[in-house]
This record gives structure tokens, C-alpha cells and sequence, in this order.
């Protein structure tokens, strides 16, 4: 059993739960701080941190099931668990059951709110690995389903949803929906040969790595925002300078012409930019 738990986190990348959970401790941490005047309680953090290891544990685990065919017919992703025979899906469906149990738990271990907003974030987390199939706006979704970890943990530690809250998410969402336009690109004939929708297999890997510069762009300016329109101070200031400078680099990685340094451009990157984040946010709010 502990070897088969070991093989299904690896599977879904389980240490990539830090491009999300930083921003969930974000909004957390934001929300409490503009909403009550305080820092979220430390029940509050134990629960919003079991939602979110619910939360994307369940959808990961889930888009592995459902493109089981894709995976196996893509020589890049051939050898990942499910398609090479190193678990069934039913031992994956059992662990998706028990992923989506401790999220619904811990949202009635923090209000009623984060119950309501139950059926819309499983909207999203199940219905994201579909997209690919119908639209090339496959990353904007996956882009809203990520923006969701702020939003949920703005409402688990206050029980409210205030426009800063939705600044924030629409900052997280165009960041992931940008950086993973750039991951898509190293799929982008693979898409097109076998009839499935992204950005670079629509418009072709140049114009996808313009319109992902666009998409952080606006992230950018919506970090920005929180800066002028909220309580946040300059070393947050100091904070989306960073993430920006890092947005910067991460696009100088990658090309038309040259994907090879595309790996450390989506996990390195991204997993410093959430961390960088939310310490300068956090700083800022204590001091």
C-alpha cells in the first residue's frame, strides 16, 4: 500500500503543490488582515492546508484517469504511472475519493461559506481536464481552477468574498494560465496530429509564447494592483518586483526556436515566484 501511495504521488507531482499553496496562505493571510485586522487563527491554517492538499490532490489524480489514451499514445508522457501499469485505476479512483473527502471535510472544519462555494471549485477541478478536448481555452481554465486556491483561502479564514479577493485570483489565474501556455508548447504537434485544442497547437509556439507574455503582463499589473488599492506596503512592493523580474527570466528560457530549458522555466521558476510571493507578502503584513 506504501508503495503504491509513493507511485500515485509521484504521479501527480505531489512537491508541485507549492505553485498553489503559497497562494492559498496568501489569501488567507490577505483576507484575515484586511477583512478582521488579524492573522488568520492556526486552525484555520491546518484546514486550508488539508483542503488544498485535498483539492489538488483529487484533481491531478483525476486528469491522470481521464487522459489515461492521451497519455499513452504521447511518447513524452508514456511512462507515467497509470498507462505504464504501475497502478490501476481503481487504487487511483480509491485515493481521488479519499482526496475529495479531506477537502469537503475541511471546509465544514472552517465556515459555511467555503460549504456553498463546495460545488463550484469540484466544478472546476473535474471539468478542467476535459477542456483540452473541446477548446484551446483549456489554460484559461486551468488558470481559474488554480486562482481558486487564493479565493479559498481568503473565504476559509474570514467567511467572506471581497473584490481584493478577486483581484487576487485574477492575478493567479492569467499566471498559471501563462506559464502553462508555455508548458503546452513542448505538445503543440502532438495536439495538433491527434485532434486536441491548446494555444501553441491553435496558433503555433511563437505567437503561444507572445500571448503567455500577455497573460503575465496582466498578472503582473494585477499584483500591481493589491500594491495600490490595498493596505500592502513596499516590501510587498519589493515582493511583485521580483515576481516580475522572475516572469522576465522565465520567458528568456524558452523560444521558437530553442524548448530545451523549458523544464527549469515552468517547475524552478514557478515554484520560487508563488514562494517569493507570499514571504514578501507576509513580511509586509507582520511588520
Amino acid at each position: 500500500m506504501i508503495r503504491k501511495l509513493k507511485i500515485i504521488l509521484e504521479m501527480i507531482k505531489f512537491e508541485h503543490t507549492v505553485f498553489a499553496l503559497p497562494f492559498a496562505y496568501f489569501g488567507a493571510m490577505l483576507g484575515a488582515f484586511i477583512v478582521n485586522g488579524t492573522m488568520p487563527t492556526f486552525s484555520q491554517w491546518i484546514w486550508i492546508t488539508v483542503a488544498m492538499v485535498g483539492a489538488r490532490s483529487a484533481a491531478m489524480s483525476l486528469n491522470r484517469v481521464i487522459d489515461e489514451q492521451i497519455d499513452k499514445h504521447n511518447p513524452r508522457t508514456a511512462t507515467r504511472a497509470i498507462p505504464a501499469g504501475l497502478v490501476s485505476k481503481i487504487e487511483v479512483l480509491l485515493f481521488i475519493i479519499i482526496s475529495f473527502a479531506l477537502l469537503f471535510y475541511a471546509a465544514f472544519k472552517l465556515n459555511m461559506l467555503a460549504v456553498y462555494l463546495l460545488p463550484a471549485a469540484v466544478f472546476f477541478l473535474v471539468i478542467y481536464s476535459y477542456t483540452k478536448r473541446f477548446t484551446w481555452m483549456c489554460h484559461i481554465i486551468l488558470g481559474v481552477t488554480i486562482g481558486i486556491a487564493p479565493l479559498g483561502g481568503w473565504v476559509g479564514a474570514t467567511g467572506t468574498l471581497t473584490w481584493e479577493a478577486l483581484l487576487l485570483f485574477l492575478a493567479v489565474a492569467l499566471w498559471t494560465a501563462g506559464f502553462d501556455v508555455i508548458y503546452a508548447t513542448q505538445d503543440a504537434d502532438y495536439d495538433r496530429e491527434h485532434g486536441l485544442f491548446s494555444i501553441p497547437s491553435r496558433f503555433g509556439i511563437g505567437r503561444a509564447l507572445k500571448i503567455a507574455r500577455f497573460l503575465h503582463v496582466i498578472s503582473f499589473l494585477s499584483f500591481l494592483g493589491l500594491f495600490f488599492f490595498t493596505e500592502l506596503g513596499w516590501l510587498y512592493f519589493i515582493g511583485v518586483i521580483i515576481a516580475g523580474v522572475i516572469m522576465i527570466y522565465e520567458h528568456s528560457l524558452v523560444s521558437e526556436d530553442d524548448l530545451s530549458k523549458l523544464n527549469v522555466a515552468f517547475f524552478t521558476m514557478n515554484g520560487i515566484l508563488s514562494i517569493v510571493m507570499f514571504i514578501f507578502a507576509m513580511g509586509d503584513v507582520l511588520l
